[in-house]
């Protein structure tokens, strides 16, 4: 019998009887007997896959039910490529360092520049208003940091810096001659992956003369780079930490998406800066996707963290802003407010930091971070 679609069981039953009735009840040649034999192993072979089909949904429900963590769904460019060796699993599993809040009491770091980008130091409490969630909170105490930081240096070695690399040293030199003695830091350089070239161990010196061997090359994966800065930042020595990205913010290997990264920015306790170095170029046309998007990039990401981007499309200017950040780090007010939303859920509330002119004042800008998430009971 010709074997019917949908009933394979009873098919193989009916084959094996043939066969076994052939060669009890009937003398036939051996090429018939041959060749229902083979009919009746090409029977076995659908009940075997059609075993293993049905079988592999269950192979893979309890494989994942054993796993502790599920790696995210990707973009189509990451989901063509293998897990990178130095990605983390799953962003969930790095223990982020969220705003620091004291029960009810919220610390929330603040900087105030003014038109040519120069930080603002005079200003007192009754200059400040703080809301949450769209409510006007009371600013409990005003207070100026200025002790040591833990810093992390995120910087580009992709062939898209090659023009810029030059550039690039001069900006970090700037950067040290304005730190502190005391100060913490670590570097992080990528191009086809991140690396950790330069521990808290290591000094200033062993991070420039690195440097100064280093050809930018690969394509540029920025992302992945911060969120190996932000787990770096488990083990920072001090509770002020800050991560500065020196890029053209092309990013076109990452495995971690842009949404990712900015939620990531959003829940770290980490003052993110970048300097943008983009092509001041008359032609748009001539730039790569990944450059037209870059000072978008960096902007959506570090001004979730109440840091900011500049940039510079003047290279002159590069070491100048470098320093100038360098100093901000060291120059900002942390508001103290006692949150009036009693209920802990662990949910994320929003923040917004608004400075009250005196009259005749210049315009002043104000870098804050976006919101916090509660403590949930």
């Amino acid at each position: 019998m010709h074997p019917t679609r949908g009933t394979p069981v009873l098919v193989a039953k009916r084959g094996c009887c043939a066969i076994r009735g052939t060669i009890l009840r009937f003398t036939q040649t051996t090429v018939t007997v041959g060749a229902r034999f083979r009919g009746c192993l090409g029977t076995c072979s659908i009940l075997f896959l059609t075993a293993v089909i049905l079988a592999y949904p269950s192979a893979l429900r309890s494989q994942s039910e054993d796993d502790v963590h599920v790696v995210p769904s990707r973009s189509r460019q990451s989901e063509s490529r293998p897990h990178p060796a130095h990605a983390i699993a799953d962003p969930k599993s790095i223990p982020l360092n969220k705003l620091r809040a004291d029960v009810d009491l919220v610390l929330v770091p603040v900087t105030v520049t003014d038109g040519l980008n120069r930080p603002v130091l005079d200003l007192g409490k009754n200059n400040f208003r703080v809301y949450e969630d769209g409510r006007r909170q009371t600013i409990r105490s005003l207070s100026k940091e200025d002790g040591p930081i833990s810093v992390g240096l995120i910087l580009d070695f992709s062939k898209s810096m090659s023009n810029k690399f030059e550039v690039e040293r001069a900006a970090l030199t700037e950067f040290f001659k304005n730190a502190n003695l005391d100060d913490d830091y670590f570097a992080i350089c990528f191009s086809d992956r991140p690396v950790l070239i330069a521990d808290s161990t290591q000094s200033i010196e062993d991070l420039q003369s690195k440097l100064n061997l280093a050809v930018p090359a690969g394509n540029t994966a920025l992302l992945d780079a911060i969120y190996l800065g932000v787990a770096k930042m488990r083990s920072a020595r001090y509770q002020r930490r800050a991560l500065l990205i020196i890029s053209d913010g092309g990013d076109n290997h990452s495995y971690y998406t842009p949404r990712e990264t900015r939620k990531l920015a959003e829940e770290a306790d980490v003052l993110m800066y970048s300097i943008g170095i983009f092509d001041n170029m008359p032609v748009p046309v001539f730039k790569t996707i990944e450059e037209k998007l870059g000072k978008r990039l960096l902007t959506d990401v570090t001004e979730r963290t109440g840091g900011r981007t500049i940039a510079a499309d003047d290279r002159n200017k590069v070491p100048e802003i470098a320093a100038a950040i360098s100093r901000e780090l060291r120059q900002q007010y942390v508001l103290a407010y006692r949150s009036d939303h009693a209920v802990h859920d662990g949910k994320w509330r929003r923040i917004k930091v608004q400075v009250v002119e005196s009259t005749g004042a210049q315009s002043l800008h104000v870098h804050s971070k976006k919101g916090y998430i509660s403590e949930a009971n």
